[in-house]
């Protein structure tokens, strides 16, 4: 039968039974205490366990956090690069050359004559599709710079007094039985 240390102690004669009554006796004066006052017995290894394991938690949420900003990140270059190629219109290689700049360089896109003037007016724009360049409509690039700014080169404003057609005529009526 193994015995506690307290029993082999007092068995080998290192601890006399008097010493040993007293040190039982103010162990069992010292939990009550702390249970009567709430105390606790600090606990420096528990602590520091603690305080590691909330490093760590503070840390991984850190991460998670960045992870989930590069996952949100190329979410968004996937719907733009997918609205850029459902959306783009077919350019003329052998029509006019449109300059623009992007990133203080001049570059050139060919297209046609009602397409360069649409783009002027604000009706199309000129978008960045990795290292080329694309045209689609002024909704779409405005779809687009709602999620990417920087993909949107050219987005001229539309000016609604060019819409509105100047006709000195505008105010009568052409009749319905006219012929030409």
């Amino acid at each position: 039968m193994k015995l506690s240390l307290q029993e082999q102690l007092l068995k080998s004669g290192l601890v006399s039974a008097a010493k040993a009554k007293s040190v039982k006796s103010d162990k069992r004066k010292q939990t009550q205490q702390q249970r009567k006052n709430g105390v606790e017995i600090l606990d420096e290894a528990k602590e520091l366990a603690q305080k590691a394991q909330a490093e760590k938690i503070e840390r991984d949420r850190e991460l998670n956090q960045l992870r989930q900003q590069q996952e949100e990140q190329k979410q968004l270059t996937a719907q733009v690069k997918q609205i850029i190629e459902l959306n783009r219109l077919p350019r003329d290689a052998e029509g006019l050359a449109y300059n623009f700049t992007d990133n203080n360089k001049v570059k050139r896109l060919y297209v046609s004559e009602v397409m360069r003037d649409q783009i002027a007016q604000g009706r199309l724009a000129v978008v960045k599709l990795g290292a080329d360049y694309e045209v689609v409509g002024a909704e779409v690039a405005k779809k687009i710079q709602s999620r990417d700014a920087a993909s949107v080169i050219v987005l001229n404003e539309q000016n609604k007094a060019n819409d509105v057609v100047d006709d000195a005529y505008a105010q009568y009526q052409v009749p319905d039985d006219l012929i030409w």
